[in-house]
């Protein structure tokens, strides 16, 4: 069983037990959180799709790690033949969620 739902402005493909990364929540380490923007709920075959979304249906995860860094991110600008180059770049912070349950 697997859903396609809106996390923190993205949209997520979901299953029970996995754990994934989702832009940083204001949910705390070991908290509880439920997601309702449900888009499609595939369950072994019986697919339900929303417009836009699948009413009652909602799906609950608890954040395992509060504040998780992402790979660096570089930015590097050059103008040929000026002599011009910047180079910058940040590292964005997740969290990491594992989905508990899916439920219509």
């Amino acid at each position: 069983m697997y859903a396609i739902v809106e996390i923190a402005g993205q949209q997520f493909k979901v299953e029970e037990g996995k754990k994934i990364f989702v832009h940083r929540l204001a949910q705390k380490e070991g908290e509880k959180v439920e997601f309702d923007q449900v888009y499609l709920v595939d369950n072994d075959g019986d697919i339900k799709i929303g417009l836009p979304t699948i009413k009652g249906a909602k799906v609950s995860a608890k954040v395992t790690k509060d504040s998780v860094r992402g790979d660096k991110v570089k930015i590097f600008k050059k103008k040929r033949r000026k002599g011009y180059q910047k180079e910058s770049g940040h590292r964005q912070n997740f969290s990491e969620i594992e989905i508990e349950s899916i439920s219509l």
